[in-house]
């Protein structure tokens, strides 16, 4: 569907407000919860203005709220640690922090010391997670084309577990293991055929994918058979992940109890309660104000602690120990990408209105998801307050590609030019991990923010950086 006549993108929104925590202090909300205006309408984070961070750093820029972000980690950390408690009737959770929405050493280090776990899909990630300091125990490795190279240095450091994507791979993670003489602990992703998500590509339980071995086709119980005759593999759990971006639970109440059926047909047929199920992440998180509640961390893991406390008393089997993989929703919200304004102009549509398009300097070489998923975002004008009447505005970058849309539809104060800085909210994850170099364009550095100071965790590319890649 072309992007104009994209129903949730065809008129303009506006921007949206600035966060207010829950009660509890669960931040939440579109901006991160240390964003705010000064008194001249300009854009502050963590006490600083954006106005100083763009003169200091230059743009684009993402802009890291680091208490923001040790708050959500640790929502979710306290949140899971009550509602998995044995007090409870349940065996305790882990929370893994999923790399793959961002990680760099120090957010690595930081979700460690809120009491997370980190979950790597790479070499690269799993290499920052040991770099930052997080035990190997508490490091699994995803991945469904795992490198010999890959799978030794996850044992070399004794990682937590190993989550089996496919057949082939258990005879590649039992040769690994055989050679360097350890027990390899494992888990079998399973694909339960319940899919949720934004976008077709971000739903991972459908059969007609790449991820995991089907639950209804049988290959996730061979994987299983399969691991348990092998002596250089512990079995320690099932996996499942249905999706991203999901607001709604539902979807993991269902998934949860066709894996812990797997389990338990595992235990009544081979003795082998396996001690461990992961459920997954991929909770949403607000991208535009206008989607609806994002389920906070109390209420997703409560109502997977009572699907499981139900679904095990159903089937007669003891409850596991859980663990879940959340990442957008912990560094989702706590960023956000600093722009400056280039060309302005205004263009005729065939309703016969106008749209204002607003050109920055970045793109999707900074944020790829409005183009890959026609992922919504919003803007606002970070550089000063405005009392204009708004306009009809699209946001756009400086490639070369009528796609390269940051934002699809805004409204802005019709005053807006050459200069000024707009800021999009929301765009931790996926933002900095998916960006490229298309057109040659370097990335941007990733500046964390905390009472008042900023430092640089990611420094910005060059073109110098660029040309010593090119051999000649």
């Amino acid at each position: 569907m072309p992007h104009d006549q994209h129903p949730a993108q065809a008129e303009a929104v506006e921007a949206p407000a600035l966060p207010a925590p829950e009660p509890d202090g669960t931040p939440t909300g579109v901006w991160s919860t240390g964003t705010g205006r000064g008194a001249d309408g300009a854009l502050r984070v963590a006490g600083l203005d954006v106005r100083d961070l763009a003169r200091e750093h230059g743009t684009p820029a993402y802009v890291l709220d680091e208490a923001d972000l040790r708050a959500r980690a640790r929502a979710y950390a306290t949140a899971f640690a009550e509602a998995f408690a044995p007090e409870a009737g349940l065996a305790g959770a882990d929370v893994y922090y999923a790399g793959k929405a961002f990680l760099s050493v120090a957010v690595a280090r930081w979700v460690h010391e809120e009491g997370l776990r980190v979950d790597t899909a790479t070499g690269g990630e799993l290499a920052v997670a040991l770099r930052a300091g997080v035990p190997g125990a508490g490091i699994g490795l995803h991945g469904n084309n795992k490198s010999d190279a890959e799978l030794v240095t996850a044992l070399e450091h004794g990682v937590g577990r190993i989550v089996v994507d496919s057949l082939p791979e258990i005879d590649r993670v039992a040769a690994v293991a055989e050679r360097l003489g350890v027990v390899a602990p494992v888990m079998v992703r399973v694909t339960t055929g319940v899919h949720a998500g934004g976008h077709q590509f971000i739903a991972t339980a459908h059969e007609d994918q790449k991820f995991g071995l089907s639950l209804t086709s049988g290959a996730a119980r061979k994987a299983v058979d399969e691991i348990l005759a092998r002596p250089g593999l512990d079995l320690i759990g099932l996996h499942s992940h249905i999706g991203s971006q999901i607001l709604d639970l539902a979807g993991f109440a269902v998934a949860a109890r066709a894996v812990l059926g797997l389990r338990a047909e595992v235990a009544a047929q081979t003795g082998h309660l396996m001690p461990e199920v992961d459920l997954g992440g991929g909770y949403g998180i607000a991208y535009t104000g206008h989607e609806g509640p994002a389920p906070t961390p109390a209420q997703i893991a409560t109502t997977l602690a009572d699907v499981v406390r139900r679904t095990c008393a159903e089937l007669g089997t003891p409850v596991p120990r859980i663990s879940v993989e959340p990442g957008r929703s912990i560094v989702g919200p706590s960023t956000l990408t600093l722009y400056t304004v280039g060309t302005v102009k205004e263009v005729a549509l065939d309703d016969g209105g106008r749209r204002t398009y607003v050109s920055v300097d970045g793109g999707m070489s900074d944020n790829i998801r409005p183009a890959l998923y026609e992922a919504e975002y919003s803007a606002a004008l970070a550089s000063r307050g405005s009392a204009a009447e708004p306009v009809r505005a699209r946001v756009v970058g400086k490639h070369c590609e009528s796609g390269d849309i940051v934002v699809h539809g805004v409204a802005l104060p019709g005053d807006v030019r050459d200069g000024d800085l707009l800021a999009v909210p929301a765009t931790g994850a996926y933002g900095r991990s998916m960006a490229s170099n298309y057109n040659l364009v370097p990335r941007p550095p990733v500046l964390a923010v905390r009472d008042g100071a900023a430092r640089v965790l990611v420094r910005r590319e060059t073109i110098e950086d660029l040309l010593a890649l090119d051999e000649g």
